[in-house]
């Protein structure tokens, strides 16, 4: 692989600058970083061939680049400069803990506590659905409660089969980010952290308000901010801590509500003529209308469903479908019975008027003034729950981003006490303290986004699904989801968005802004590159001392957000999957280093020097890109893959791989995070 270098051979090598890693020169071929031991505690031999055998005519500054005598039209500041071969080298590797495979927080949730953490968002929400379903549908309203129950059995499936195939935090970014492009990925994480600042902010405050009628000296305004801070300090200690205090509320929060059915059946029986009244009620729409309405009212009852799979890396083995069944099975019994009972107790006047606090007013006049009381506190730690889900789901999709370099990567660092990454709940309390307090405490507009950013999160699930079956058919998932169900949910998700839009059309417009902000922040972090481009077009045209001052700065900003290396395993030399690979990194990752890995059993396999060969062909289609050969004699493991992210200084969410074959047992998780983008 090695040629002789001339005296017209332009040696500059981009990644002896500053912002790139500085590389070993001693002998060993790659970084100087020990690794862990092979399968069965085998050494692994270690090979990496720097493969970018360029030449370039005697022009030490090109406005036209060369590569292999071939004309390529790419500007200076794009070009990665030449890259001198080395001669290939081998070495085996050290070991190191496997106990730093995973994060810490890896697998610690039982059936309870996973189930306690969704399960408190999921109950939360019929707090102030159950009477806005009953004044729109009348006597329709447990037939449209127990509609938005089967709507969510079919998105169980769903969400079921995009868990089991891609068992990555992250929720529907992670699941588009396997199937389709990262753009597309990051606008699905927009909707998701739309729907947790709508959900952290409208709980606190609803919470401070139920907390307010129990305690009438109580300052909902300052309150709120400082329930903010609490669970901030409290998801800053870990999710273990988050979980004990869910699990409390949760069992609190179902026994209270079993018994409010209990006691409110009672009076319904010995007051058969208030439900009686409200069957006579003329509906306010025409049946049909009144049942689609109120259907579309009730499915946003089961808000907070999806949010298991935004933390699955933390829950133990199977514990995540055990998840899914409990929450939905907790929804479908529950939610259509408190519907009942409301009707049994109050009138439909009365179920208008107090539609905010429809419980709290049922176990009043059914209980007496103490279990009112009583039902009030309890939806205060309901609400309570639904906060602290807010912020356990927060962490673990935005760790997830700012390790895909869609936020901000200083919000990864770690404190040393408790090992949690601290700054994303800090960063998500002062955004949400910052929109309490620019809203001026009237959340009505956030409570609307939060409503439609949940419908178009469940919709991302049914399309995001159907994608990974037509695109990643061949992974192995426990549970599967047919396509007339995909369908279905696809539809009546669709139906729900409509009709609320149709509701209330404002809602639309302040999603549109909401959604339109959260976009251009994640936006703003994709196109860095092509900002800084801009800006060295307008340099150009600008007088000598500006270009002198403000050019290199320029550039050397963005060789530093470019310095990031991305790996992917080949499996043959197919030109056309690396053809499709390198097009796919180009065009979804700021990078220009790229380093093709493949493991094999024998040096004198014939692919190694097939590979080699297309590669070159490669080099030549992507001069604004830079690429290494790198062989590995192991097979397909977690833990080799860990030694080569360790060796390349290549985090395992920056590797990809063409999708595995079905014979094939591949779990992405164990992994670290590995990323299929070719099929």
């Amino acid at each position: 692989m090695a040629t002789g270098l001339d005296d017209n051979f332009v040696t500059t090598d981009y990644r002896q600058l500053a912002s790139y890693p500085v590389r070993s020169t001693g002998g060993y071929g790659g970084e100087d970083v020990p690794l862990i031991s092979g399968q069965n505690g085998a050494p692994v031999t270690f090979t990496q061939i720097e493969h970018v055998p360029t030449q370039s005519i005697g022009n030490h500054q090109p406005s036209l680049i060369h590569i292999d005598g071939k004309d390529v039209d790419v500007p200076k500041y794009e070009f990665p400069g030449w890259v001198p071969p080395t001669e290939l080298k081998l070495e085996t590797l050290e070991a190191v803990d496997k106990k730093s495979l995973h994060h810490p927080s890896r697998g610690v949730l039982g059936e309870i506590y996973a189930t306690a953490i969704a399960g408190n968002d999921v109950t939360s929400s019929v707090l102030y659905i159950v009477g806005v379903t009953s004044t729109l549908a009348g006597q329709l309203s447990p037939i449209c409660m127990l509609l938005a129950g089967c709507v969510l059995y079919l998105f169980k499936a769903i969400i079921g089969e995009a868990g089991s195939a891609i068992p990555l935090n992250g929720g529907a970014y992670s699941l588009l980010l396997n199937t389709t492009t990262k753009p597309m990925a990051a606008l699905a994480a927009c909707l998701t952290l739309l729907s947790y600042v709508a959900t952290a902010v409208v709980s606190a405050t609803e919470c401070m308000t139920y907390a307010s009628n129990l305690v009438p000296e109580l300052d909902v305004y300052w309150g709120t901010i400082i329930l903010l801070a609490l669970v901030c300090i409290l998801c800053i200690l870990g999710i273990t801590e988050c979980a004990f205090l869910a699990v409390g509320v949760f069992i609190v929060h179902i026994a209270s509500m079993c018994f409010l059915i209990a006691v409110a059946a009672t009076f319904m029986v010995q007051n058969p003529e208030i439900m009686a009244a409200n069957l006579r009620e003329p509906l306010k729409y025409d049946w049909p209308l009144s049942l689609i309405f109120g259907f579309c009212v009730a499915l946003l009852g089961v808000t907070g469903y999806e949010t298991s799979v935004n933390y699955i890396e933390e829950q133990q083995k199977g514990v995540f479908f055990k998840t899914l069944f409990n929450t939905w099975l907790i929804v479908f019994l529950m939610n259509p019975a408190l519907s009942i009972v409301c009707m049994g107790v109050l009138d439909l006047n009365t179920i208008e008027s107090h539609h905010r606090d429809v419980l709290a007013k049922v176990a009043y006049d059914a209980g007496g003034k103490y279990f009112g009381l009583w039902i009030a506190a309890d939806a205060c730690t309901v609400l309570l729950g639904s906060l602290i889900t807010a912020f356990v789901g927060m962490t673990g999709v935005a760790r997830r981003l700012a390790l895909d370099r869609c936020l901000p990567q200083f919000l990864l660092a770690e404190n040393r006490w408790r090992r949690t990454n601290h700054l994303i709940p800090f960063t998500f309390f002062v955004v949400c303290t910052l929109l309490f307090v620019l809203l001026n405490g009237s959340v009505r507009s956030l409570a609307n986004v939060y409503s439609l950013a949940f419908l178009c999160v469940m919709s991302l699930y049914a399309i995001g699904t159907m994608i990974l079956k037509y695109k990643r058919g061949s992974i192995r998932r426990a549970v599967k989801a047919s396509w007339p169900t995909c369908f279905a949910a696809l539809a009546f998700s669709a139906i729900a968005i409509l009709g609320n839009v149709l509701l209330a059309p404002n809602h639309l417009i302040w999603f549109i802004i909401y959604f339109g902000i959260v976009s251009v922040v994640m936006l703003g972090m994709f196109e860095r590159v092509r900002v800084l481009k801009w800006f060295l077009y307008a340099l150009s045209q600008s007088p000598q001392s500006w270009q002198d001052r403000f050019a290199g700065v320029t550039q050397m900003a963005m060789d530093k957000i470019r310095s990031q290396k991305v790996a992917f395993f080949a499996t043959s030399e197919n030109l056309e999957i690396l053809s499709k690979a390198v097009a796919y990194i180009q065009s979804n990752e700021l990078t220009k280093w790229i380093k093709i890995v493949y493991l094999y059993e024998d040096l004198n396999d014939p692919v190694i020097k097939r590979l080699a060969e297309n590669l070159r062909v490669i080099d030549r289609c992507y001069p604004k890109m830079v690429f290494d050969l790198v062989l590995v004699n192991q097979d397909m493991s977690p833990e080799v893959v860990a030694q080569i992210s360790l060796r390349l200084g290549i985090p395992r969410n920056f590797m990809f791989i063409s999708c595995p074959p079905e014979n094939v047992v591949l779990d992405i998780a164990e992994y670290g995070g590995l990323r299929i983008i070719t099929h």
